[in-house]
């Protein structure tokens, strides 16, 4: 790995914070957990952690609802605790992302109470989107937008004489007023919390919502208002992916690069870029903006060796014709995880999804670029699908009164040791409660198991990621698809590493060892037909 381009071709862990491990016994993962945990991370091999938001917040969205942007909240620790982190981090030689939330604050900030205490028409409000409502005395919404999670997008104050007045904006929830970056003092602010952060030696940010910030400047009806809360995703056009947000990734550029000059490893800029095309995606990664942003296209393709093809295709024409890296992915915080995906499994962890989640995996690795893997992914978790109602934290499911799309499942603690919940993940008694219940079959999945198990797919994981390390052709590069029979998927990276995935059902046969599998551009139907697997083939005598 480059040491100054280090995050063209790193692969980053993602630590949902609450979640991965909790040093102080409330049953809510910590800084202070996040800080014991490198180790294992270290052994894992990856080359950084990108770490959920831990800044001072109410927590209806779990961190993402910001009221102090330059502080940490008392459940995750304090400023001290984050300085040893990045010490700890720094010895390791484990780089640190942090998650910064420019589309939308906590509607507990200092800046939108002083907006709700002011006037209309008043600098306070200009910093967020307040706006009359329609109809007689003011009583319907400015426009018909719906927010992604449920319901209108905006919401009725009562102004500070007690009469009902403006509505403000939150593509979110209520509890999440969106910023309006058509105000300069936005802007600035955001400066001084990039700075704060990289004058503390983080490497870089994942930028929430970074097709967002700007909204059409005349707040106009969406001809399909019910988009973005149907797919909830980033679909009303005037709402998302306006033209000036550009203009605020260059800003942020030239920022970083500021901290670049002064010992020439560059601070890394990677946005959560949910847009239609590959095309468009690009966009945000030319050479000035930010240096990358996550390709969702792979994460949310059909188990199809076509689709997976179209999509990588496209994204090394489109992507990497930037002179950016694709940065891969296939789990998050916001997804089902890939075993339940693309198949439920047992609760042993055998079955369809399984399979296809580990050859997955391989296919991802291999790919050129950098590629992100979110908490759990190395255990091979699934999904928990059967959190009781009365459990769930996510405000998609309060706001909507629907299990559908939900978050919590995939946000479940991590088990790291045990027969019985908490299986590691808190240090008080065996009777502590993680915030969100762990189901039994966790036992399986429990990371000193997966240590213990060759087979596992932490040792999957372990083995590619030491390999993606070793081999010169992985990393940055190209790739060269070869023919295939049906059902199969394989592409050669460099001279003699060729990537094989079958994506079939039948019984494959083993690969011999010592035997070329590969010769001549072409992939043998013999070695290939048959169950879901992928295989990483090296050919010493080049392809």
């Amino acid at each position: 790995m480059n040491r100054h381009r280090w995050w063209r071709d790193a692969v980053i862990y993602q630590v949902y914070v609450r979640s991965f491990l909790d040093s102080t016994g409330d049953g809510v993962g910590d800084l202070a957990g996040v800080r014991a945990g490198l180790p294992y991370l270290r052994k894992l091999g990856v080359d950084g952690v990108w770490l959920s938001p831990f800044y001072r917040s109410p927590q209806h969205d779990h961190g993402y609802d910001v009221a102090d942007y330059c502080d940490v909240d008392p459940v995750f620790g304090d400023l001290d605790e984050f300085d040893r982190l990045m010490t700890a981090a720094r010895q390791l030689g484990v780089k640190v992302l942090l998650d910064i939330v420019p589309n939308h604050c906590s509607s507990e900030h200092p800046w939108f109470r002083e907006a709700l205490a002011s006037a209309p028409g008043s600098p306070a409000r200009a910093r967020f989107h307040f706006a009359d409502g329609r109809g007689p005395d003011g009583a319907e919404p400015p426009n018909n937008w719906h927010a992604m999670f449920g319901g209108p997008a905006w919401t009725r104050i009562t102004e500070p004489d007690g009469r009902p007045g403006q509505w403000y904006l939150h593509m979110f929830t209520p509890e999440q007023p969106d910023w309006n970056w058509r105000t300069p003092e936005v802007a600035a602010e955001f400066d001084r919390v990039l700075r704060f952060w990289l004058d503390r030696g983080v490497d870089g940010f994942r930028i929430d919502v970074a097709a967002g910030l700007f909204k059409h400047p005349d707040l106009p009806d969406s001809p399909d208002p019910e988009a973005d809360a149907r797919t909830r995703d980033s679909v009303n056009p005037l709402a998302w992916n306006q033209p000036e947000v550009h203009d605020v990734w260059r800003r942020w550029r030239a920022l970083c690069e500021e901290y670049t000059a002064e010992d020439g490893e560059e601070r890394l800029l990677v946005g959560e870029v949910s847009v239609p095309t590959a095309r468009e995606h690009a966009r945000y990664v030319r050479p000035d903006e930010l240096h990358q942003a996550f390709f969702f296209d792979l994460l949310s393709a059909p188990w199809d060796p076509d689709a997976f093809r179209k999509v990588v295709s496209e994204a090394m024409e489109d992507i990497a014709g930037t002179g950016s890296t694709v940065t891969w992915v296939l789990n998050n915080h916001d997804q089902v995880r890939t075993v339940t995906r693309y198949g439920e499994p047992t609760p042993e962890g055998s079955g369809l999804g399984t399979a296809r989640a580990r050859a997955a995996a391989l296919l991802m690795l291999a790919l050129p670029g950098a590629a992100y893997i979110y908490q759990g992914e190395e255990l091979g978790l699934p999904e928990v699908v059967d959190l009781p109602d009365d459990v769930l934290t996510d405000p998609i499911f309060h706001r909507t009164g629907s299990r559908a799309r939900i978050r919590d499942g995939c946000r479940v603690p991590l088990p790291w040791s045990g027969q019985a919940s908490p299986f590691g993940f808190t240090s008080g008694a065996e009777s502590a409660r993680p915030w969100l219940p762990q189901p039994e079959y966790f036992a399986e999945y429990a990371t000193d198991r997966a240590l213990a198990d060759t087979r596992s797919f932490w040792h999957l994981y372990r083995e590619g990621l030491q390999l993606r390390s070793a081999l010169p052709q992985l990393g940055e590069g190209t790739l060269r698809w070869l023919d295939t029979p049906p059902g199969v998927l394989a592409f050669a990276r460099g001279d003699g590493l060729v990537c094989a995935v079958n994506f079939g059902t039948a019984p494959t046969p083993a690969p011999v060892p010592g035997t070329p599998l590969l010769a001549s551009g072409q992939c043998p139907p013999g070695v290939l037909a048959g169950s879901t697997a992928a295989w990483w083939i090296t050919d010493p005598a080049g392809l």
